[in-house]
């Protein structure tokens, strides 16, 4: 069984891909063809049609690559989603002809899964926090309790998408990430763009448009360039860097096509760096869609649980990472150590002990990031600073527990609080009985009621802001949060709320959340939350 080999079929998207990889893990062959459109983006019939033309003619290529013959395939696997459903759809009726063809199992396997494990597999690591960033998804993915789970990810269109749609309206071409990065080079003055951060997710719909209205005003495409890519990239490497300082993790991996980048490659590296993590990036012929990452996945699916019956290897468009049992990871025993001095670093900042005027307190120091420009980091850091001093304050008139603030220091981007002694949420709430947990969703749910009432959105609502100290919760952390009203901004500040519960408290995270909105409606009488909720939800393409 040692030559066990299976034949991978990609075609989610644009990207036709065919590999071959043995069972041990050696990529015997990796073939592809991309769909380069003349005008306009991928439409989803054009990309089925591109798929089925060019299977045939990569398969045949991958066997001569590694002097192999149709018979020497063992497994054949495809891949099942998420991706344009036309495409999905000729993949696996490509991939069961060849099954029923050989007399082999076949196996449907998830795409995003693939490139985690096909970066795993070239790289080495073992248990990394990884940003998968390609033209159709945006995920910080992270395993935990026997599945990878997403701890953050786009709330609307994907990076890679956003760029290619940037680049069309300029008439720059498709796709687009490799033009800007071409342009971006060649500037250094930077742009006011919006930066989207909600938490561990993030939004660039509204930066799309905002680059194009600069665009219609004639700024120099090279400023507009560099401006795009360095807003978009600091967002997705603040919300990997949020889920590192989350998970406590040792590793960081870069995958996706949009991997191919290296501003983005450089600027993850720095952040890991900065938190004591080990970087990691596959080859870049296996960042982007490629077949060997779904020959990987097939032999790793297959070795747990064998093949699929053929009425069984439906596509699923929207397929979720987290939907995906992974039995054959394990989670690290090994975690970030930090220097004795700090007590914690949060990606927003370090965090010391101290004394002020005989009190213990704790000192939130926003330090620089080294990984984004000083035009954008400078306004973060004090805006963030400024924001969270007033809303901690806001809070308390509505009812809402927040620590006491000392004092406050712009210069330097740093807090002075008073010391909560307490456990965080997180390491609370799937500890406690099912009474306690139900009363503590209770608060919870009211307190954020509470909040939004006043017209306060807290932005980044994860159970590792929250703190337990005797049957009270004291919200911390409110760099992110803003004024609002909305019901758009309320329905994202739970969202956020829901997904750090299904990253870490996955078992009890729909029972929670439940209860948490619940009395959020009971007390703030909002009975449209839960619709806003779901609206938001539904809005990724392949989210």
């Amino acid at each position: 069984m040692s030559n066990f080999i299976c034949l991978g079929i990609e075609g989610t998207a644009e990207k036709t891909g065919v590999g071959l990889v043995n069972k041990e893990g050696q990529i015997l062959a990796s073939v592809g063809k991309p769909l380069i459109p003349e005008s306009g983006g991928i439409h989803p019939r054009e990309a089925a049609e591109h798929h089925a033309q060019w299977i045939p003619i990569l398969i045949k290529k991958a066997l001569e690559d590694s002097n192999l013959n149709l018979e020497d395939i063992n497994l054949v696997a495809f891949s099942r989603g998420p991706g344009l459903g036309p495409a999905l759809r000729t993949v696996a009726t490509a991939a069961r002809t060849l099954a029923l063809s050989l007399k082999i199992p076949i196996i449907g396997v998830n795409h995003c899964l693939g490139h985690v494990e096909i970066g795993r597999l070239t790289t080495g690591a073992q248990d990394p926090v990884s940003l998968y960033a390609s033209g159709g998804n945006t995920q910080v993915i992270a395993f935990d309790g026997g599945r990878y789970r997403v701890f953050g990810e786009t709330l609307d269109i994907a990076v890679g998408n956003m760029l290619d749609q940037f680049s069309r309206e300029v008439d720059l071409g498709h796709p687009g990430g490799p033009v800007v990065e071409k342009l971006a080079r060649k500037s250094q003055n930077y742009l006011k763009l919006p930066y989207a951060v909600k938490g561990m997710d993030l939004s660039f719909s509204g930066l799309l448009t905002a680059a194009q209205r600069r665009y219609e005003k004639g700024v120099p495409m090279e400023d507009l360039c560099y401006s795009l890519q360095e807003t978009a990239f600091s967002m997705m490497v603040e919300v990997t860097e949020r889920a590192l300082a989350h998970t406590q993790k040792k590793e960081v991996m870069l995958c996706g096509g949009v991997a191919a980048n290296t501003r983005l490659r450089d600027m993850l590296s720095q952040m890991a760096e900065e938190h004591y993590a080990d970087f990691f990036m596959p080859p870049v012929e296996y960042c982007g869609d490629n077949g060997a990452m779904i020959a990987w996945m097939g032999q790793k699916v297959y070795a747990e649980s064998g093949g699929q019956k053929i009425g069984d290897t439906n596509v699923i468009q929207r397929y979720r990472t987290d939907q995906v049992d992974v039995p054959w990871m394990k989670s690290t025993e090994h975690f970030l150590k930090l220097p004795d001095d700090l007590k914690a670093k949060g990606a927003e900042a370090n965090i010391y002990e101290g004394q002020w005027l005989g009190e213990d307190v704790i000192v939130k120091k926003r330090v620089p990031k080294g990984y984004r420009i000083s035009e954008i980091d400078q306004r973060l850091r004090i805006s963030r600073t400024k924001k969270e001093a007033r809303l901690l304050g806001q809070a308390k008139r509505y009812g809402v527990r927040t620590p006491v603030l000392w004092d406050i220091n712009l210069e330097n981007a740093s807090l002075v609080m008073e010391k909560i002694n307490g456990p965080q949420i997180k390491d609370v709430l799937s500890k406690v009985n099912e009474k306690s947990r139900e009363n503590i969703c209770k608060k919870l749910g009211e307190n954020i009621a509470r909040l939004h009432e006043g017209g306060i959105i807290h932005g980044d609502l994860t159970t590792s802001n929250l703190i337990l100290k005797d049957d009270e919760i004291f919200f911390i952390d409110f760099g992110l949060g803003k004024s609002s009203d909305l019901t758009e901004d309320k329905g994202v500040d739970l969202l956020v709320l829901k997904k750090a519960l299904q990253s870490i408290h996955y078992q009890i995270a729909e029972v929670c959340f439940q209860c948490i909105l619940e009395s959020y409606e009971e007390f703030s009488g909002n009975d449209k939350i839960r619709d806003k909720i779901s609206e938001i939800q539904a809005r990724g393409r392949y989210i």
